[in-house]
Parts: structure tokens; sequence; C-alpha cells
């Protein structure tokens, strides 16, 4: 009898401590942190980017170097005009890591306290050119001869939210010229769509970046803005203050500014700072 109580008692004893630990393993898992530790641990981790349109083409590049680097990142790249996705951001939309094609975008949220702080840096610069359709011909050899009568359609991104847009305001305006073409301005939502456009033949001609011309065989680059009539074009980067992968999204920006990168950059025309 004494027998049968004492194994009774053993077993109930294995079961509670079996209980503990199992409870204690789960509360460990619960309170694991989201993202960062998980990739270390071989969980995937999804980076949402929001990136300027004119990195299009060499985001899908670095996106293949860098699953070499990290297999377990997943980056999802939101594209567009950097007046937009700053709005996005501001509004509460989900964001691990903000690159913006000029400086002001990043300007409004540092001020408003939306990115983390010491992650903001300027990896890129690029180049503003006027292009026309390949095969078309209507005498344009500068910017001031937009101004002449044959010239009836100039596509830019819209000033109010796209930085080409602000840039090619800053252009016309210091060479004189606003005024004369203010009424054959046709504005694009972002940068990519001005190249569009111009590719069609939809406008005579179009305000894009250098990088942008660059990926296409159906445009002529007529000229560069004349020193000193626009600020420098620069892309800053920051990880956003409430992103829930902070270790990933620094990890990704470190890569940005690795010799591997660089090379990836350069070969679609920008400059690293």
């Amino acid at each position: 009898m004494k027998r049968k109580n004492f194994l009774a008692l053993l077993l109930i004893g294995i079961l509670i401590l079996s209980f503990t630990v199992g409870c204690t393993k789960d509360d460990k898992e619960v309170d694991k942190p989201n993202g960062d530790v998980g990739e270390e641990e071989g969980e995937n981790v999804e980076l949402l980017v929001s990136a300027a349109a004119s990195l299009k083409d060499v985001l899908e590049d670095i996106e293949g170097a860098y699953k070499v680097h990290k297999p377990n990142t997943k980056l999802i790249f939101t594209l567009g005009s950097s007046g937009s996705l700053q709005t996005q951001i501001e509004e509460g939309a989900p964001v691990d890591l903000f690159i913006s094609a000029a400086q002001k975008q990043m300007d409004a949220l540092e001020e408003g306290g939306l990115i983390l702080e010491d992650t903001r840096k300027t990896l890129l610069s690029n180049e503003v050119v006027l292009i026309t359709p390949k095969d078309e011909d209507k005498g344009i050899n500068a910017f001031e001869d937009l101004s002449d009568d044959n010239i009836e359609k100039i596509a830019i991104g819209d000033p109010t939210s796209v930085p080409v847009g602000q840039y090619s305001e800053e252009i016309f305006n210091n060479l004189n010229i606003y005024d004369d073409i203010k009424e054959k301005l046709v504005l694009a939502n972002d940068v990519r769509t001005v190249l569009s456009w111009v590719e069609s033949g939809e406008v005579d001609c179009g305000i894009v970046y250098a990088t942008d011309a660059y990926t296409s065989d159906k445009v002529k680059i007529i000229t560069e803005a004349p020193e000193g009539s626009h600020k420098k074009v620069t892309y800053p980067a920051a990880v956003i203050k409430d992103s829930k992968n902070v270790d990933s999204a620094k990890a990704f920006l470190d890569f940005l500014s690795t010799d591997e990168a660089k090379a990836l950059f350069e070969k679609y025309g920008f400059n690293m700072n």
C-alpha cells in the first residue's frame, strides 16, 4: 500500500515538473523580440523599404545581392515619389527604412520625430537632365530652348511632391524661363512617369535624373542642368522610428554603403557620397 502511494506521488511530481518546464519554454517564446532575433534563429524577416522611384532598377539588383548575405530577410519595396512616401510614413504606414531622392522629405520626417536617431545618412547623388524622344528633333539643345513656340509639352514631376519636379522649377527660375514655359508643363506623379511620357512621344521633352535616362534606349539626353541652377541631388536614408525590425533595417542600411552595393549603384549611374 505504501509502495503504491509512493509511486503515485512520484508520478504526480513528474507531471508537475514537465508542466512547469513546458510553460517556461512557452513564456520565453512569447517574450522573443519581433523579427530581429527571429532572423538569427532562422526565421524570416520582412523588411519594408520605401524608396524613391528613381531607385527602381538598382534596387532589384541590390535585392539579389543582399539575399546572399541575409537569406532570411525578404525586402519588400514601395516605390514612388519621395513626397508621397513621406506622407504615407507621417500617416502611420508600416515602414522600416526610407530612402528619399531629396533632403527635404527626410528633414520633415526628422523634424517630426519619425526617424530613428543617429541612423540618417546620405548615400548617393545624381544629375538632372533634359531628354527628348530618341528619334525626334525639335531643335532643343539647351534648357533655354524650351521657350520656343514649337515646344508644346514639357513633362516634369509634380513639384508639390516629386523632388525632380522641385529641381526642375529651380532650374526654370534660375534661368529666368519659368514664366515663358509654365503653360507648357505637364505634371507627373513620379520621375518614371516623366520618362515613359517622353519614350512614347506624348510630350516633346522631359526632365529626369540621369540614371533614369540611362535605363532607356528610347530617349536621348540633350544636356545636363547648368551647374549651380539647382540644389545638389542627394539621396538620404534612415530607419523609421516605429520600425518593428530595427536591427534588420540597420543591417540593410549598412549594406547599402558597402563596396558591393557601391558597384551596383555606379553601374546604374549613381555617384556614391
